[in-house]
């Protein structure tokens, strides 16, 4: 089965997806399509894999780790107070990771729900946009890599 995160993996690999931000030990480091919670990351693994659990012991503590250094580069580059971490895959069934910034000036009837509680129209409203996001992907890349 060719999934969305197949197509995107394909795009990473052949350096044509506008939306990478870097490589990661375990995959890709993306942006989400929705920006709006700036910084919102998506971990693609590659290769692409149905499940957390589909990976090996050594895999899986990659990923994960990946996960966190994400999140570790969100933290310093957005200023955002907390990352929410999570993987579904009902909607895309293959492995991908939501990596969200947390900020405290969001509406707190939102600041305590998930990121997709927004309503539909903000959610919609800030798309990635490579010209408006390349400075925040170039800098979330630097910081991953004095990680990595």
């Amino acid at each position: 089965m060719t999934t969305y995160i197949h197509q995107q993996v394909e795009q990473a690999r052949a350096g044509c997806l506008p939306s990478l931000i870097c490589r990661m030990a375990s995959g890709w480091a993306v942006m989400c399509n929705m920006q709006f919670l700036s910084g919102y990351t998506i971990l693609l693994p590659d290769p692409v894999a149905g499940s957390l659990n589909d990976l090996t012991r050594q895999q899986r503590a990659d990923y994960l780790c990946d996960m966190a250094l994400i999140g570790d580069a969100l933290l310093e580059v957005t200023g955002a107070y907390r990352i929410n971490y999570g993987i579904m895959g009902n909607s895309d069934p293959a492995l991908h990771a939501h990596i969200v910034p947390r900020y405290l000036d969001e509406p707190e009837t939102l600041l305590h729900g998930l990121p997709w509680s927004y309503p539909q129209e903000e959610i919609n409203s800030l798309r990635f946009d490579a010209e408006r996001d390349a400075n925040l992907m170039r800098r979330l890349a630097e910081a991953v890599k004095q990680r990595g």
